[in-house]
């Protein structure tokens, strides 16, 4: 398979903004949590929250807005929310199936790299009928780092037995396209709107996208012209 003209033996999905219109869920569950207990929010929590660990949000919640829940009982009422959203509602982008079922049909290694706890991951893609297509997931606990560094880069690509120069990566964040791109993986970047720094996004990866629907018109069979997905 050759993208972006480069050659490619495997594909590493991000999961949340990439395959999984997911994003929004995030920026919006502080908001959320608030209102159903009739506290209407006086700022953008999703900034306010950005840079804080779940305990500081809990705490934040208590001194900024008078929760009377302890920390733990509002961190499980904040991510019970957001696992209802990955059982429920969470959608596919548009162009994901379509690049999956294509991948597993040429028997190309898929796999996931993710920041989002494996147990809502797969709730989400077993609703969408989407697990089959990857042969494994591997998220940054498990490796014990952010997509600041490469190690979760480097054992997905262990899983599925591929090279790094041949190995493509595909991600909406610019933090961990970088990454990738640093390491020597090929990257096609993804728009999502929760990117911020996407003119960054277009200028490192090999390959940009707006929508996954144009991946088609990258992707060829070694030794032809002819384009090897049609969506």
């Amino acid at each position: 398979m050759i993208v972006a003209g480069k050659r490619i033996t495997g594909i590493i999905f991000d999961a949340d903004g990439t395959l999984l219109d997911s994003m929004g869920i995030w920026e919006n569950v502080a908001n959320e949590f608030l209102e159903l207990r009739g506290i209407h929010p006086k700022e953008d929590l999703a900034v306010t929250f950005k840079t804080m660990s779940l305990e500081e949000s809990a705490e934040y919640y208590q001194n900024k807005y008078g929760v009377k829940e302890t920390k733990q009982e509002i961190i499980e009422a904040v991510m019970g929310l957001i696992a209802q959203a990955y059982r429920s509602t969470i959608p596919l982008k548009p162009g994901a199936k379509e690049i999956l079922a294509w991948g597993r049909r040429q028997q190309i290694p898929m796999c996931i790299a993710t920041a989002t706890d494996k147990k809502l991951l797969e709730s989400a893609l077993s609703r969408l009928g989407m697990l089959q297509y990857f042969d494994t997931i591997v998220t940054c606990e498990e490796v014990g780092h952010s997509k600041e560094h490469a190690d979760i880069y480097e054992e997905a690509r262990k899983r599925i037995r591929t090279e790094r120069e041949s190995t493509l990566v595909v991600e909406d964040a610019t933090h961990a396209a970088r990454t990738a791109k640093k390491a020597g993986f090929v990257v096609l970047g993804v728009y999502d709107a929760a990117e911020e720094e996407k003119d960054q996004l277009i200028t490192l990866a090999d390959y940009y996208v707006t929508s996954l629907l144009e991946i088609g018109g990258i992707i060829y069979e070694e030794n032809t012209d002819d384009c090897g997905l049609r969506l």
